[in-house]
């Protein structure tokens, strides 16, 4: 069966949702870290879900779609008014309206990419900004052989054009797919262009502390690491 396309996120109505019986989201800081981590796997499901046109989803379904327990799940979308109702079970719409609205899809964040090699050139071509609300307005490199090159929807610009280019869009997440470089030679790229957020694929890890706004490192070998982990646990449970 053919795959709907994703619908725009215009087409939610992602502020001020009211929850089922009447329940309100709750704030940020009441939201609990390791529900929090959770719910991109509730927000992936719940968009497959609202493309699909199911309008109703029970908490025994859910827990099947995501792979958390039924009783987890219930716990964590308390959070979003998410109660349910008996014989119902959740609002499709209104649960991705409140976790998309939680994890920030319906602020329209802007977004640029530094360093327009094979990951930042396939990142920039990828849907995964657009399906989280966030547009990526520009890739910058600092190599001539790629400057003037279009990705996607984007031109490589100079790295040199980079904090006016930023100031000029209000552009709020730095994204880094630089293969080598050091905290400060990161950190003075971005410096002075009004940066809200990191998202770093680099090889060396930024500090929040030193950055002075969030950053998410990303080490793919990590969890590569954590594959050959649990591959060697269970050749010797075998044993």
């Amino acid at each position: 069966m053919r795959k709907k396309q994703d619908r725009p996120e215009e087409e939610l109505d992602l502020i001020g949702i009211p929850a089922i019986a009447d329940r309100t989201v709750a704030a940020p800081e009441d939201i609990p870290e390791t529900t929090v981590k959770r719910l991109p796997r509730y927000f992936r499901c719940l968009r497959e879900l609202f493309n699909r046109d199911v309008m109703k989803v029970s908490s025994k379904e859910l827990s099947e779609y995501t792979g958390v327990s039924a009783s987890q799940l219930r716990q964590d979308l308390k959070y979003f008014g998410g109660a349910g109702q008996c014989g119902y079970g959740y609002n499709v719409k209104r649960l991705y309206s409140a976790v998309s609205e939680r994890m920030g899809v319906a602020k329209k964040y802007t977004a640029v990419m530094i360093g327009a090699g094979k990951l930042g050139r396939s990142l920039c071509e990828s849907m995964l900004f657009e399906q989280r609300g966030i547009w990526v307005k520009g890739i910058f490199d600092a190599s001539d052989d790629v400057i003037g090159k279009t990705v996607g929807e984007n031109t490589v610009r100079n790295v040199s054009e980079l904090c006016g280019f930023c100031l000029e869009n209000r552009i709020d997440i730095a994204v880094f797919c630089i293969p080598a470089a050091d905290e400060e030679e990161l950190l003075g790229i971005i410096r002075g262009a009004g940066i809200r957020g990191i998202w770093n694929f680099s090889p060396c890890e930024i500090a929040r502390e030193k950055a002075g706004v969030p950053v998410v490192n990303i080490c793919t070998g990590d969890s590569l690491m954590y594959l050959q982990y649990e591959m060697s646990k269970a050749e010797t449970e075998k044993k």
